[in-house]
């Protein structure tokens, strides 16, 4: 009897209040949180529902530094890209972190490619990026085992390792006073009067203001939260393949196709990575998972969700020839080998190495649809609340590439958004 009167007088752990509470543990995630660090926020905290730091998006991409040739003029992606290139070889060569300005080459294979080849270029040149246009000659000189009838040079791309950077930006994080809480799921986030509870798997946290980058889950904990987003996050799966032999041997950087304007997607690509190795892809499949990275990870609910959105449906039926072929190519090592051999001429299937755990070389994006069924192609901050009338959740809704790229800006837009110091 004693000790159940002493347990029920024990005092109640304090619920932690924070300043700023980020949720999410991705490169964007952990780019937030450096900056509103380095904007003078002394009480800090990230929440992220894994283990470890950049586990989805950030760790299962093709590690690209993108110059920002390809996005519209005026918008986030054109803005943070270009100054996210710079920012990333920078940090990198800061902290001792691999990369290398390797420079891409773009390269038309067919003559119906180059007005868009050629809309590239003026968007390129209107976002401040270098961009030279190359003949078939051009091509050969950069890349000896490409084919091409013209091509683009594009030489501020990169390549580098966008998880030792989150792994660096959360050290530096954590030296500074940041608090993370790691396999901690944040269930949904409610504005009050006076603060902003983050309601988790593992208890509460209170803060003045939440930025949620979430993505796989970020439209999941905005509606959970009562915050209609506008928007349904539908998951694509990219799979990547290792390019063997002399032809993978020969490739100088990246090589890339024209892309098409009807879709966010760049198409698949041969990069060469810091470690020396070749791979291509990605295709773009519908996942049957939020994190569904292979055929046989299958949450019937999730599944259900986007089968059902009216926007998924909408854009399905229109563009259903090319959902087929994308699941062939990613059923088909073949027809892989076929995509890729219209820029690298000879590539055949037994030249694609697919590992063991397929798992490990597939990536998700992360990429949101509106009610109409098109695409939303800019990234998409939404704020619930306003810095001038108190606590406010910034819900980051569409961050899919070239985030990584544009992680340093974004966070530095984000905190300049909470704020209210945003242009």
């Amino acid at each position: 009897m004693a000790d159940t009167a002493r347990a029920r007088s024990a005092p109640v752990a304090p619920t932690p209040h924070h300043d700023v509470v980020v949720v999410g543990g991705g490169i964007v995630g952990f780019a937030v949180l450096h900056e509103l660090l380095a904007a003078g926020h002394t009480s800090v905290a990230l929440v992220e529902r894994e283990h470890t730091a950049g586990t989805h998006q950030t760790g299962r991409n093709s590690n690209v530094i993108h110059s920002g040739l390809y996005y519209a003029p005026g918008s986030l992606k054109a803005r943070l890209a270009v100054a996210g290139c710079a920012e990333t070889k920078e940090f990198c060569a800061e902290h001792d972190l691999p990369f290398e300005e390797c420079g891409k080459v773009v390269a038309a294979t067919d003559a119906d490619e180059l007005p868009r080849m050629a809309e590239l270029v003026r968007r390129g040149r209107a976002n401040g990026v270098e961009v030279h246009e190359l003949d078939e000659a051009g091509v050969r000189e950069r890349e000896p085992a490409v084919a091409a009838i013209a091509g683009l040079w594009v030489p501020s791309t990169g390549i580098c390792d966008y998880g030792a950077i989150t792994r660096r930006l959360a050290d530096l994080a954590v030296g500074r006073g940041a608090v993370l809480h790691t396999g901690r799921a944040v269930r949904s986030v409610a504005r009050r009067r006076g603060d902003v509870v983050v309601r988790t798997d593992r208890g509460d946290l209170l803060a003045g203001q939440v930025v949620v980058c979430a993505g796989l889950r970020s439209d999941e904990i905005a509606r959970a939260s009562g915050f209609d987003p506008g928007v349904r996050i539908v998951p694509f799966r990219g799979e990547y393949s290792d390019l063997v032999g002399p032809i993978g041997e020969s490739v100088r950087g990246l090589v890339y196709p024209v892309p098409d304007p009807a879709f966010p997607f760049l198409g698949v690509h041969a990069t060469r990575g810091v470690d020396g190795s070749v791979h291509v892809g990605p295709n773009a499949v519908l996942a049957l998972a939020r994190e569904g990275y292979d055929w046989r990870t299958l949450r019937v609910r999730e599944l259900a969700g986007t089968l059902t959105d009216p926007g998924f449906l909408t854009l399905a039926g229109r563009q259903w020839r090319y959902g087929l072929g994308e699941m062939h190519r990613s059923l088909s090592r073949s027809a892989m080998a076929a995509a890729v051999a219209r820029m690298l001429p000879g590539v055949t299937a037994d030249d694609l190495r697919t590992p063991h755990d397929v798992a490990r070389r597939a990536g998700v994006r992360a990429q949101a649809i509106r009610p109409d069924g098109s695409l939303v192609d800019d990234f998409l901050f939404v704020q619930d609340g306003s810095p001038e009338d108190g606590p406010s959740v910034l819900h980051v809704l569409n961050a899919p590439s070239p985030a990584a790229t544009a992680a340093l800006p974004i966070g530095r837009e984000i905190v300049a958004r909470l704020e209210g110091k945003a242009a």
